[in-house]
This record gives structure tokens, C-alpha cells and sequence, in this order.
């Protein structure tokens, strides 16, 4: 039988702020029926991962999840040049605006100094592969750009040639976990078929 944890108050404190941060986000994306901001949208979507992934993850991978691209919006890809070395620094300084700006929530809504410190190495990401929480958070991220963005992304970038596309998809791969392979390798059935050759190509020769 599985039992359910009723949230803290600082727990539900920090959800809801997240939440009406990402409610700014003056972009919209469709999920169902209605119109959402994108950045509510997206953490909706990485919290329904994170329980398909980890059925009764920690308070700090919930607010994590939730605040995996709070308020991106204020730093576009826009303000950083062209180029691979840009595009990562531009990632990295989000990553380091995430942690920063969960981190504060999280003080303001009671927790430890350590627990939020805690929240925001998770979210920049510096310890992929050694932390077990920051495996969790890139194998849920990596889920949901499957399921939502791959195929958008994938119309986006139609210059792209075909070994562009392996390496892309090689490359998540290789970040994700054991779990998250096995995730994704279900969800893979649904992808259209185009993405589902790429996927299977790429996994049948892995990069070199």
C-alpha cells in the first residue's frame, strides 16, 4: 500500500512561490486544452516526472524540479553570442540564477541555511554523475524534453544534418542514469516515428 506525506508548511510555502514566479513568464505554451505560461508549464511537467521517476522523492528534488527554470525568461539565449562555448555559458549562468533564486525562496519559507544551499548545488548541476539528487533532476529534465520539446526542437533546427542529430541524442543519453534509460525507452514508443528511428540509430552506434 502506498502511503502519502502530507507537505510541510515550508514545503507548500515554496511550491506556491515558485509556482507564481513561473506565472510571469509572459510566454505561453498549450498544454491540453488551455494556455499556460511556459515556464508553469514546464515545471508542471517536471514534477509529474519526478514522481513517475522517484514515487516519493525529497522535499528538496520537489522544489528543485519546480524550480528548474524559474523565471528563465529574464535571461534569454539572446543576451549570450552564437556558438557551443556561448550556449554553455549561458546554460550554466541560468543554473546558477535557478539555485539562487531557490535557494532564497527557500529561506524566506523556513528552511536551513544548509538544506537551501543543498537545493541550489543541485540545480547548477556541478555534481552530475557523483550526487544522487542531481542525477535525478538531469534523468527527470531529459524526460520531459523528450516528451514535450524533442519533436518541436527537432522541426526548429531542420539545418541540422543527420550526425548533428545523433550526437544531440547521444549526448542526452550518456547523461542520464540507468532509470532514466529505462524511461525513456518506454516513452520512446510514443515519439513519432521519425524521432524513434533517430533514437534507435543513435543508441545502435554509440559515439566513439
Amino acid at each position: 500500500m502506498t502511503t502519502t506525506t502530507t507537505p510541510s508548511a515550508s514545503l507548500t510555502c515554496a511550491l506556491a512561490a515558485i509556482d507564481r514566479a513561473n506565472a510571469a513568464d509572459p510566454h505561453q505554451e498549450r498544454v491540453g486544452d488551455e494556455w499556460l505560461p511556459k515556464e508553469l508549464a514546464y515545471s508542471e511537467h517536471m514534477t509529474r516526472w519526478l514522481f513517475a521517476l522517484e514515487p516519493q522523492p525529497s522535499e528538496r528534488m520537489q522544489i528543485a524540479c519546480r524550480a528548474q527554470h524559474i523565471e528563465r525568461w529574464t535571461m534569454p539565449r539572446t543576451e549570450f553570442p552564437e556558438g557551443r562555448k556561448a550556449y554553455y555559458q549561458w546554460r550554466q549562468a541560468c543554473g546558477r540564477m535557478h539555485g539562487q533564486r531557490a535557494a532564497q525562496i527557500m529561506a524566506e519559507c523556513g528552511y536551513p541555511e544548509q538544506e537551501c544551499e543543498r537545493v541550489e548545488i543541485i540545480l547548477t548541476k556541478r555534481q552530475l554523475r557523483q550526487d544522487d539528487d542531481t542525477q535525478l533532476l538531469e534523468d527527470v529534465a531529459c524526460m520531459v524534453f523528450l516528451e514535450r520539446y524533442f519533436a518541436d526542437f527537432y522541426e526548429e533546427k531542420a539545418d541540422y544534418d543527420r550526425e548533428k542529430w545523433l550526437r544531440i541524442v547521444r549526448r542526452t543519453w550518456g547523461k542520464m542514469s540507468p532509470r532514466g534509460h529505462e524511461a525513456a525507452l518506454t516513452l520512446a514508443t510514443s515519439l513519432p516515428a521519425h524521432l524513434l528511428e533517430l533514437l534507435q540509430e543513435a543508441l545502435a552506434e554509440p559515439e566513439g
